[in-house]
Order: structure tokens, then C-alpha cells, then sequence
């Protein structure tokens, strides 16, 4: 026999080790701070994130879900805890709640969030729906350009531009300096070139709005010179008013598609199917998993589909 069937042979298999004799599950990659000076200044103002804390803060994250969530397929590293402490200003209980909310979206809209990945999603990119412009405005803030008229119905369904935006927020927060908050924090909605009836829909919607939500709509018609006053021209392409060149949507692109294996990763796994200790951490009293989940995700997406 030789030394290789020798060893496998006298190896013990995992199936005779007893619970104490298995290996501990191995320790999420260790986090390693990217934020300049000013942004960790701003963290610590903005967000209560002290640096000094901020890994005791993420451990005591992890032990909550380990603990009241041991089924919930998530990462635990310390980069992707982070994204839902700093959203909810290190509250635990309300970050813990954030993360369990964003799996339950994830499991109950499958058409939006299986097999997310960029190549899925060449048709919408190659259409020009939607990019990032390359550089920020004066407060730091990605701008996402995303232009419905791009949109032919007859190529692809609406949830394939869906998919192409939580695709492009997703990249975004990847950076540090982008994570005010995650889900992504909206900081102000610009709408140019919007038809007279848009804004007469907008005025019926916006009573159910919050108030803080609402107050980031800015409906500018052609008014280019109002946009101006909150995205100055110099970060703007010329379609908009601005002296930054063309838009230019290949180099956003290749991003995405050179970021194909780190969504192939986190969404094309298979996932549990959504269990009834998820399902009942979210419910009111009363409510069944299954109806609470219909009618939160057909509320969801009936406000993304009125968006078109």
C-alpha cells in the first residue's frame, strides 16, 4: 500500500471525530481600517464609530447573530458587519435587525437577487441604463446616473434593471468611504428632464413619504442651472449641463465585470431556503411568515415598478 492510501487509511474520518475533537470554524478575515484621517473624524461624529471600540463592536455583532441567528447563512467579516453597525450608528439591537431584514430580502424577491452577478446583466449595461459618474460631488458622494429612456421593454424585463442598480450599490459600498449606511444611504434624488406628469404623480406619492425622504426629491424639468446648485458642472458630463466630457459608461462597466467572482461568491451560492426562525423574528403578532413576507415584498416592489 502506499504511503498516500496508508495516511487516508489511518486518518480518522470527520463523521468518527466527536463534537469536541472537531476543528473550530475558522476566524473571518481581520479588518483593516481604509478611512483617511477626515473620515475616521467624520465616522466618530456622524456615526458614534470610535475607532478604539470598533472591533470589540463588531465581535459583540457577530456573537448576537452566532447566538439568536445560528441558521442565517451571512458572512461574519469584520468589513461586512461593519456596513450594518455603521448604518445604524452602532446601535447592536438595530443593526442585528438591519442584517436579518436585508437576508429576508434577499431570499423572498429570488428574481431579483439569484444569480446576481455583472455577466448576467450585459444587456442592461450595454444598454447605457445606468453608471457611475467618476467623480464625486463636493461631499464626497457617489453619483449614480440612471436613464429610463435606455429601457426597452421588449429586450429584457423591468427586474433586470433592478438587478443592474443593487448590483452597482453593492460594488459602491465594497469602498469604505462609502458606508454611511446599508442599505445605502440616499443623500439627494435628482430628476432632470422628467415629463409634465411625473410631477403630478410625485405630488400624490409624496404625502406617504418620511418627511426626510421626501425632502431629498429635487425635480429640476430642464432646468439645468437648478441642478447645477447641488452637483456642481465640473463633475457633470456635457448631457447634464457639465464640463466633464461625454458620459461614459464603459469604465463603470469594466468594474463591475472585473468584480464577477466577488458576486459569483456572495450571490450565487445556494441558500437555505428562508426558515421559520428568520421568518418569525420579523413577524407582528398574529401574522404567518409566509403572508408577512408576501406583503412587505409586494409593497417593495410595487414603489421600485411605480418608479418607471
Amino acid at each position: 500500500m502506499s504511503e498516500e492510501s496508508d495516511s487516508l487509511r489511518t486518518s480518522p474520518s470527520v463523521a468518527s471525530l466527536s463534537e469536541n475533537d472537531l476543528p473550530p470554524p475558522p476566524e473571518p478575515p481581520g479588518y483593516v481600517c481604509s478611512l483617511t484621517e477626515d473620515l475616521v473624524t467624520k465616522a466618530r461624529e456622524e456615526l458614534q464609530e470610535k475607532p478604539e471600540w470598533r472591533l470589540r463592536d463588531v465581535q459583540a455583532l457577530r456573537d448576537m447573530v452566532r447566538k439568536e441567528y445560528p441558521n442565517l447563512s451571512t458572512s461574519l467579516d469584520d468589513a461586512f458587519l461593519l456596513r450594518f453597525l455603521r448604518a445604524r450608528k452602532f446601535d447592536y439591537d438595530r443593526a442585528l435587525q438591519l442584517l436579518v431584514n436585508y437576508h429576508s430580502c434577499r431570499r423572498s424577491w429570488p428574481e431579483v437577487f439569484n444569480n446576481l452577478k455583472p455577466s448576467a446583466l450585459k444587456d442592461v449595461l450595454a444598454s447605457g441604463f445606468l453608471t457611475v459618474l467618476p467623480h464625486t460631488d463636493p461631499r464626497g458622494c457617489h453619483v449614480l446616473c440612471i436613464r429610463p429612456d435606455r429601457w426597452i421593454p421588449s429586450n429584457y424585463p423591468i427586474t433586470e434593471n433592478i438587478r443592474a442598480i443593487y448590483l452597482t450599490l453593492e460594488k459602491l459600498i465594497q469602498s469604505e468611504e462609502t458606508q454611511d449606511g446599508f442599505p445605502i444611504r440616499i443623500k439627494a434624488v435628482h430628476v432632470v428632464n422628467e415629463p409634465r406628469i411625473f410631477k403630478g404623480i410625485f405630488a400624490i406619492i409624496k404625502p406617504f413619504l418620511k418627511e426626510k425622504i421626501a425632502n431629498r426629491f429635487f425635480l429640476h424639468g430642464s432646468d439645468l442651472s437648478s441642478l447645477h446648485t447641488s452637483l456642481p458642472r465640473n463633475i457633470l458630463p456635457k448631457e447634464y449641463g457639465g464640463t466633464a466630457g461625454e458620459l461614459d459608461t464603459a469604465t463603470w462597466n469594466a468594474v463591475l465585470l472585473a468584480s464577477e467572482d466577488d458576486f459569483v461568491k456572495e450571490f450565487c451560492q445556494p441558500l437555505p431556503a428562508c426558515d421559520s426562525i428568520l421568518g418569525q423574528a420579523l413577524l407582528p403578532e398574529g401574522l404567518t411568515s409566509d403572508a408577512q413576507c408576501d406583503d412587505s415584498m409586494r409593497a417593495v416592489k410595487s414603489q421600485l415598478y411605480s418608479c418607471y
